[in-house]
């Protein structure tokens, strides 16, 4: 059981705000799962500063962030074109 102090309370309350603004995810404080939903949902982000801020989470907290892997539809090549990395399907 975490207990909760004002550093990780201060840090959900941001984070809930980016969140609900940026993934449109309403996550709820009481909910015994919040933290980790946070965390997946800051390791899927676009944004530097909500990955950051998951991670910082993740510290104050104790919960190890879960691993995700984001992997882009087209690598950039060195002479300027576009390749396409995603799964072949057919």
């Amino acid at each position: 059981m975490i207990e909760f102090n004002k550093a990780i309370l201060d840090c959900m309350r941001e984070l809930r705000r980016r969140l609900r603004e940026e993934q449109a995810l309403d996550i709820h404080f009481q909910q015994p799962d919040a933290i980790a939903k946070m965390l997946r949902a800051c390791a899927a982000s676009f944004d530097e500063q909500t990955r950051s801020m998951g991670l910082r989470l993740s510290q104050l907290s104790g919960v190890n962030p879960p691993r995700v892997v984001q992997e882009p539809s087209f690598m950039p090549d060195p002479s300027g074109q576009r390749h396409y990395s995603g799964p072949l399907r057919g």
